[in-house]
């Protein structure tokens, strides 16, 4: 391992692990389960953890855990949809916590490692460099101008702190990536940084605009975007939107990629009509959508 022993032991103190239970008709149980288990990180000696947003969905409970053994009831102080993290709290009971970098201070082939929870008071280390960092997008209508890819998998749950040498965080791991073998996207932390008197204040970001959301699964196709499957009681499927169904264009735009079609479904905003160009068994229709809020309904 590239980082130094001591640097390591430094900051595991910090690193948390997440028990969080779901109602069992929450719109994410489906998909997620009602059972999960992630990886925080704190942020603050007042109790303040990053962790990541899909983790949290619907929570009614949190068990934090802590490496010295202490456990904690955690609470939900705010989400952000677009970054893809979420902030929780425990009691500021004499607290370790980290020191927060930024993904503009690092530079790829850079040497960084990951600290996951594996249990309770079980942490994991992984160390590699990075490999990526640039825009990204994904089928649950998520798009960053930015990530941080590593060339390592994320050896814990998702949420995990990625350090650089000088122990700082730079990023919180979001996932892994299957087709690409020892991959792992993390969001970098200035999303929080950059948030963070919102976020504490309001539980989101109120200052930026609540952006249109379809719910779908969209993957590219050689001409338009794929619905590849509808979420349950969604827009979309409000709409009469199908599976198979090939998004060619938005208002009267044609959308060649899924980054098009993320580009122009948020010039709108929740509640308002979205007019979808759709290719269906070969024949071209015109479908609206009237937008939601994914905040709404994920609450």
């Amino acid at each position: 391992m590239d980082a130094p022993p001591e640097l390591v032991t430094g900051v595991l103190p910090a690193v948390v692990s997440i028990e969080a239970s779901i109602k069992p008709g929450h719109p994410s149980a489906g998909a997620l389960g009602t059972e999960r288990r992630s990886t925080g990180v704190i942020v603050d000696t007042g109790g303040y953890l990053l962790t990541v947003n899909y983790v949290v969905l619907g929570a009614y409970f949190f068990g934090i855990g802590l490496q010295d053994g202490r456990r904690f009831q955690g609470q939900l102080v705010a989400q952000d949809f677009s970054s893809g993290l979420a902030v929780l709290k425990i009691p500021p009971q004499d607290l370790p916590a980290v020191r927060l970098g930024s993904s503009m201070d690092i530079l790829l082939g850079q040497p960084v490692f990951v600290a996951a929870a594996t249990g309770p008071v079980e942490r994991r280390i992984a160390d590699g460099v990075i490999g990526y960092l640039g825009e990204f997008d994904t089928h649950w209508e998520f798009m960053l101008p930015k990530v941080i890819g590593l060339t390592i998998q994320n050896p814990g749950f998702g949420g995990a702190p990625v350090f650089d040498l000088a122990g700082r965080v730079v990023g919180i791991a979001s996932f892994s990536l299957p087709e690409v073998t020892r991959a792992t996207i993390a969001i970098p932390v200035e999303r929080y940084q950059l948030n963070r008197t919102e976020l504490l204040e309001f539980g989101q970001v109120v200052s930026r605009p609540v952006r249109a959301w379809i719910g779908a699964h969209l993957q590219p196709v050689e001409r338009g975007v794929l619905v590849a499957a509808v979420v349950p009681g969604g827009p979309a499927e409000a709409a009469g939107v199908k599976e198979g169904d090939v998004i060619v264009a938005v208002g009267f735009c044609a959308v060649e990629t899924r980054r098009d079609l993320y580009e122009e479904l948020w010039k709108k905003r929740a509640h308002e009509k979205v007019a979808l160009k759709i290719v269906r068994e070969e024949r071209t229709i015109a479908v609206d959508v009237v937008a939601g809020s994914c905040e709404e309904f994920y609450k």
